[in-house]
């Protein structure tokens, strides 16, 4: 057969090949096939728990894959998302005992610190000794006197303070012609003691008046001990006859509500608390408020600790005073103090009596470290009398300050 004709039926097969293909292809796509009728198949999600009124959420049919993406999604299991139901949630219930077993009674504070006198003088012994070894000398010559000058201020009583009470000591002793041991020691008592300035009013005014309850403040820099002490003065209100309200307005410490809460009941006494970090002014208004409409006879406010050097927190504590004294003037600011500070203590003290009106002094921790003559200085160099002091870490070793208990616990031998 002729070439001519072998390439015109090659031709003719080429050109119908080319012309079925397209058909060919339009006919798979419509015909039906296993694979596609299982790639086409809808995937179901579940977003939460079949519950009544929760219809379940079913997802849009996907595109094909390749059949090896799609045996790979048929493998895993399906995505569950939980979503939180609120109003279906059990609220927590955090159990207490009855208040009946909570209740505690306080010691009561006549004589507390005649109690924990031992205490005391245990921790101020090297002080009282020291005097004692340097008054027994034979001779109470020059270095003498200036050693007697060196313990004083070791022990915090001020340099000032220190040269007064030395200079009268030397004085007396030569005009009274005492040169005994317990002639001196009784000289040196009556010294620190008129420095104590003993004639100075140390109640705390907690008494209602024109029928509102006494508002007390309580105010520190951090880590003094500040709202533990709060709760300590609450048990020397209750042991003292006096119902309390207390407000928790250190809204920046989270703890410090809810320490404060525990100290109140064992005593019976009631909290008024706000949000974290919220107002302090409108926590220690509310409490006010609170304890004029259930009659109490003081309310207490524990306010959060500050550094005396940070301007904006002092503000903010004079702000608390001023919107307190909407209901009435606050009746006793208290300053807690660390008696181991020492004289470091007295420049966060100054600072606190040109910022709020402090009347008294409560110095913790003095049953410790701390040195004896702080007391004297704190009100020499002030004028504000030590109202309490912390004599140990139980609850009831808040005692009101006596001054004679204390010159004879630091010279005791």
């Amino acid at each position: 057969m002729p070439a001519e004709i072998w390439y015109l039926a090659l031709l003719l097969i080429a050109g119908g090949a080319a012309a079925v293909v397209p058909v060919v292809r339009r006919w798979d796509r419509r015909a039906p096939s296993d694979v596609t009728e299982e790639r086409r198949r809808p995937v179901t999600r579940t977003t939460a728990p079949t519950r009544p009124g929760r219809p379940t959420k079913t997802a849009p049919a996907r595109k094909a894959a390749p059949v090896v993406e799609e045996a790979a999604v048929e493998a895993a299991e399906p995505v569950i998302i939980e979503e939180p139901i609120v109003d279906e949630v059990e609220p927590l219930v955090i159990e207490e005992p009855a208040a009946e077993e909570l209740l505690e009674t306080p010691e009561p504070t006549v004589g507390r610190m005649s109690r924990l006198r031992a205490r005391l003088s245990k921790s101020q012994n090297i002080f009282g000794r020291g005097l004692l070894a340097l008054l027994s000398r034979d001779r109470l010559d020059e270095e003498t006197w200036e050693e007697i000058e060196d313990t004083l201020i070791t022990a915090d009583v001020g340099v000032d303070a220190t040269r007064q009470i030395v200079d009268r000591l030397r004085e007396r002793a030569r005009v009274e012609g005492t040169a005994n041991v317990s002639g001196l020691r009784d000289l040196l008592a009556e010294e620190l003691l008129a420095a104590l300035d003993p004639a100075a009013d140390r109640t705390l005014r907690a008494t209602p008046v024109d029928g509102r309850p006494a508002v007390l403040l309580v105010v520190g820099v951090n880590g003094s001990g500040k709202t533990t002490t709060c709760g300590k003065i609450a048990r020397v209100l209750v042991a003292d006859g006096h119902s309390v309200v207390l407000g928790a307005a250190d809204t920046f410490r989270a703890a410090a509500a809810d320490q404060l809460a525990t100290w109140a009941v064992r005593v019976g006494a009631e909290v008024v608390r706000g949000p974290e970090a919220g107002d302090p002014a409108a926590v220690a208004f509310d409490a006010v408020r609170r304890g004029t409409e259930s009659g109490v006879d003081t309310v207490l406010i524990d306010t959060a600790g500050r550094l005396q050097n940070k301007v904006g927190l002092m503000d903010e504590l004079g702000k608390v005073k001023r919107v307190v004294e909407k209901h009435g003037p606050v009746d006793e600011t208290l300053l807690v103090l660390d008696a181991t500070t020492g004289q470091n203590g007295l420049e966060q003290a100054r600072v606190f009596t040109e910022v709020v009106n402090v009347t008294g002094v409560v110095l913790t921790k003095l049953d410790g470290t701390a040195k004896g003559g702080i007391v004297i200085a704190v009100q020499r160099r002030l004028g504000i009398p030590v109202k309490l002091v912390g004599l140990g870490e139980g609850p009831d070793d808040l005692a009101p300050f006596e001054p004679k208990v204390f010159v004879d616990a630091l010279l005791s031998e």
